[in-house]
C-alpha cells in the first residue's frame, strides 16, 4: 500500500521519502511565478516574498501529477488530501481516480482539516500500516479520527481576509482600526470557514479556543497543534497558554506552508484538536 498526501500536511516531500511516503506538492503564485511547496520554496522564503509587497494566490496539485503519480503505482493507494472545500485538491483527486484504469485500488480521503490535524491523520495512516492493517480497516479508523478535529484561525492581516472572501471590506477595515481580533472556524459541513467570535487581545482570543475544548472533553488522548505563519514566538505563547489548561496533552507546533499562508495571511495562528 502506497500513502499519499499533500503539502498542506506539513510535510515536505524529503519528509515523505523518508517516510515512505508520497508528497504531492500545492503551488503557491507570485507574479506570475509557480512555487511549490518546500521544493521551490521554503516558508521562511516565502514570507519575504510577502514583506516585500507581493501578493501571492495560491492552487492545489496538478491533475496531471495526481494522474501519473496513481498510473505508475502498482500497489493499493491511500490519499489523504487537504479538506474538501478547502481547496480543490480532493475533487482533483476523485477526476484523476476516474481518469485511471482499475481505480477500485485507490481510496481516497476527505481529512475534512489541514495543517497539524491533517499532518497527525497521515502520522496515524503510516503506524496502521506498520502494524499490519489492511488498507479497508485503516479508512476507517482514519475516519473515526476525523470527526473528532476542531480546527480555528486566528488571523493577523485582515486584508489575506479580505480578498479570500472571509471577511468583506468594511469589516476588515473595521478590526483593523479598532484592532478586534476574530476567531475563524469551519462551518458545520467543514466545507468553509466562519466567523467564530471576536475579541480584544489575542489571549482572549486563544481562552475562547481553548473553552470550546474543555467544552469537548478534549483529554490525553488528544493532539493538539498549534500552526504559525512567520510569528514563532507567539506560537510558543500560545503553546504555554494551552499547556495550563491541558497539562497531559501533546502539543505539536509547525511552521504552516506557503500555500497555507496564502490563505491565513502571515503572522496567523492555527490552533487544531483531533483525537488519536
Amino acid at each position: 500500500m502506497k500513502i499519499i498526501t499533500d503539502t498542506s500536511a506539513l510535510y515536505s516531500q524529503q519528509e515523505g521519502r523518508e517516510m515512505g511516503i508520497e508528497v504531492i506538492p500545492a503551488c503557491a503564485l507570485v507574479d506570475g511565478v509557480v512555487y511549490k511547496d518546500y521544493e521551490d520554496i521554503s516558508s521562511e522564503e516565502f514570507l519575504k516574498l510577502i514583506e516585500e509587497g507581493k501578493v501571492p494566490t495560491s492552487s492545489q496539485p496538478a491533475i496531471g501529477d495526481v494522474i501519473d503519480i496513481f498510473e505508475n503505482t502498482q500497489e493499493d493507494i491511500l490519499y489523504l488530501t487537504i479538506g474538501d472545500g478547502l481547496s480543490g485538491t480532493y475533487q482533483n483527486a476523485m477526476g484523476a481516480r476516474n481518469s485511471v484504469e482499475k481505480n477500485e485500488r485507490i481510496y481516497i480521503i476527505d481529512t475534512q482539516t489541514l495543517a497539524g490535524a491533517q499532518h497527525f491523520l497521515v502520522q496515524k495512516a503510516i503506524m496502521l500500516k506498520k502494524a499490519g492493517l489492511g488498507i479497508k480497516e485503516i479508512v476507517r479508523q482514519v475516519k473515526n479520527s476525523i470527526v473528532t478535529s476542531a480546527s480555528f484561525v486566528i488571523p493577523n492581516d485582515f486584508n489575506y481576509l479580505k480578498r479570500s472572501g472571509r471577511l468583506t471590506p468594511i469589516a476588515a477595515a473595521l478590526c483593523s482600526v479598532i484592532k478586534i481580533i476574530p476567531i475563524l472556524t469551519q462551518t458545520e459541513d467543514m466545507k468553509r470557514i466562519k466567523p467564530y467570535a471576536i475579541k480584544r487581545s489575542h489571549k482572549k482570543a486563544v481562552d475562547v479556543v481553548i473553552e470550546y475544548f474543555k467544552g469537548m472533553s478534549v483529554n490525553k488522548d488528544y493532539i493538539i497543534s498549534i500552526g504559525h505563519a512567520g510569528v514563532r514566538q507567539v506560537a510558543e505563547n500560545v503553546v504555554r497558554q494551552i499547556r495550563n489548561h491541558f497539562s497531559d496533552i501533546t502539543i505539536e507546533l509547525f511552521q504552516l506552508s506557503p500555500t497555507l499562508i496564502t490563505h491565513g495571511g502571515p503572522g496567523c495562528i492555527t490552533i487544531q484538536a483531533i483525537c488519536r
